[in-house]
């Protein structure tokens, strides 16, 4: 169902966010529903898993608390598990993830627990590294307005960033703690990686970041046109907020974690900023996290899925610019997993061995001082055939172009295609057939002169000789008279021999597909497109330096989601090959 914008900021009101959220909230656990017992951890108290099973074998567990580094009366929250055993005077290298889903009742929901305990989101890190009996500590450190900690969540911005500083601060000035802190984690807590890098902190000495969000604007908006996310977002953090903790939790824990249903302003105050549609205004500055690493030096880990519909590979190539420090990455067409995530059958989503073996030589060459036995690359890359290589940096672009694509118009309509409609809803651009094989990388950019107020959207195919094309690009914008430019999606896509490149330009149509999920608000006027250019980074295949690796489950599943039937046109261009 297509939302309108008015209905979205209807949503938005503080009241109504507060009320949709609270509707759907569970009730409290009773103490009777509490059918177990265990051991709880205190600050002086450590427990281990004979004492309460839900501590990770191994280590021995305490909760912790410290103010936020803002100044302001934000106390948060952490879960410690070091190593069991751990000699009084012996210190340890700290991995340190920060982030909303470590409640001690369910990461994103409640996970009917029969009694408390540390939250096992990276029970697969500690089991896939052997981090207890490699030396290491694991703290993890609820974020404002989540789990034990109280403030009003803010989308990763100010007070955000302070709980950030200030779990870095405290984690590397531990009694047990070398002072070396290595951040770790997926999504949200990927994000907070990437603020750690951002503070340039001296104690923080690695970052591994799973599919993090690289500018937060482009989550929400896409140049102008906002997504379904301005809704979803606010309202998913909103109800991982206000989760009900356990009824064996301590009482400090317990009071924290009801700061955000007793504070009236907290639910709206998550919400109202994602209203901002201009990315210059200063709230969405302060979260351009791509921006702001410039001269940033942390080494950094991390995996990016090309086809990754909730963290889009948007601003990764403009933080990796920006960023000076070592770097290392996996990046290929898989959809939001981690790098040991597996299908059901088995396989690897990313169909590459060895994620925790490059997690843990990672983190023992920067906060050890351990050299790697392994000559790692610096990054590894599956491309659109499945196929696997290894480079020194991403992208690496041995040739360029721009490609004049002319002009035409279309109805901004909203609408499904339909080839009959007297004014046409989009037209395309085709390129002549390939006559070797080549591929598109890092981040494509157009530019279109434009007459008339609406939206446009610039779609990417690989066209084989049968007419067959996979959509493998698109991004979407508010235009108007003048001059519109905009970055596509960061790829890595090869095109055969035979096959051509083609050029969706018209309206935003509406689709099943989860990464079309902008609401739009057409125009219905036509809109006439002059001096459209793309520019394209292009990559010789020849050149590649093959490793192991197996094809992407995902890879499959998405060629047959986004492949239709294009009837020929004449083309109007020749993309470049490494011969010509």
């Amino acid at each position: 169902m297509r939302v309108p914008k008015t209905c979205v900021r209807r949503l938005l009101t503080g009241t109504a966010v507060m009320l949709l959220v609270l509707a759907g909230a569970p009730a409290a656990l009773t103490q009777s529903e509490a059918t177990a017992t265990a051991a709880v951890a205190t600050a002086d108290k450590a427990v281990t898993h004979t004492e309460n099973d839900r501590v990770p074998e191994g280590a021995a567990w305490t909760q912790q608390y410290f103010a936020s580094s803002d100044g302001s009366d934000v106390e948060l929250h952490a879960d410690v598990l070091l190593p069991e055993g751990l000699a009084a005077g012996e210190r340890v290298p700290v991995i340190l993830v920060v982030g909303p889903y470590f409640g001690h009742s369910g990461e994103q929901a409640l996970e009917n627990h029969a009694h408390t305990g540390p939250s096992n989101r990276f029970n697969d890190l500690i089991e896939g590294t052997d981090l207890f009996n490699r030396g290491y500590a694991l703290v993890m450190v609820d974020l404002r307005g989540f789990g034990g900690s109280t403030g009003c969540l803010d989308f990763m911005g100010p007070g955000a960033q302070a709980d950030v500083q200030a779990a870095i601060d405290w984690a590397a000035s531990q009694p047990w703690s070398t002072g070396a802190v290595g951040m770790y984690g997926k999504s949200a807590d990927a994000i907070t990686g990437l603020i750690g890098n951002n503070l340039n902190h001296d104690a923080l000495k690695a970052v591994v970041a799973q599919e993090p969000i690289w500018d937060l604007y482009r989550n929400l908006w896409s140049n102008g046109v906002p997504r379904s996310t301005i809704v979803d977002v606010p309202r998913t953090y909103n109800e991982i907020a206000i989760l009900p903790q356990l009824p064996d939790d301590d009482e400090r824990y317990r009071t924290n974690a009801a700061y955000e249903q007793v504070n009236p302003l907290c639910l709206p105050l998550n919400s109202l900023g994602h209203q901002a549609a201009n990315p210059d205004s200063e709230f969405w500055q302060f979260r351009n996290l791509a921006e702001r690493a410039k001269g940033t030096d942390t080494p950094l880990l991390f995996t990016q899925g090309f086809l990754d519909w909730k963290a889009e590979a948007e601003a990764v190539e403009e933080f990796l610019t920006n960023h000076r420090g070592p770097q290392r990455g996996w990046l290929g067409p898989w959809e939001h997993y981690r790098g040991n995530d597996r299908t059901a059958d088995g396989k690897l989503e990313m169909g590459r061995e060895g994620w925790f073996d490059e997690v843990i030589s990672f983190y023992d060459q920067h906060l050890k001082g351990i050299e790697p036995t392994v000559d790692y690359p610096a990054y590894v890359v599956q491309d659109s055939t499945g196929a696997w290589r290894a480079q020194d940096t991403w992208p690496v672009v041995e040739y360029s172009t721009t490609i004049a694509l002319g002009g035409g118009s279309y109805l901004d309509d909203g609408l499904p295609a339909d080839p009959a409609a007297e004014v046409p809803n989009r037209f395309f651009v085709w390129s002549e057939p390939l006559g070797q094989p080549v591929r598109i990388t890092g981040t494509p950019q157009v530019s279109l002169n434009t007459e008339g107020h609406g939206n446009v959207m610039v779609e990417l195919y690989d066209v084989a000789p049968d007419g067959s094309a996979v959509a493998f690009n698109r991004q979407v914008a508010v235009v108007k008279p003048g001059t519109t430019s905009f970055d596509l999606r960061s790829t890595d896509w090869m095109l055969q021999a035979g096959h051509a490149l083609v050029v969706e330009i018209g309206t935003i149509q509406p689709s099943l597909a989860p990464d079309n999920d902008w609401i739009d608000t057409p125009s219905l006027e036509t809109i006439t497109v002059s001096n459209a250019r793309l520019e394209l980074a292009l990559d010789d295949p020849a050149n590649d330096t093959v490793i192991p690796g197996d094809r992407a489950p995902w890879l499959d599943i998405y060629r047959q989601a986004y492949t239709e039937q294009l009837s020929p046109g004449a083309p109007s261009f020749t993309l470049p090959t490494a011969d010509r």
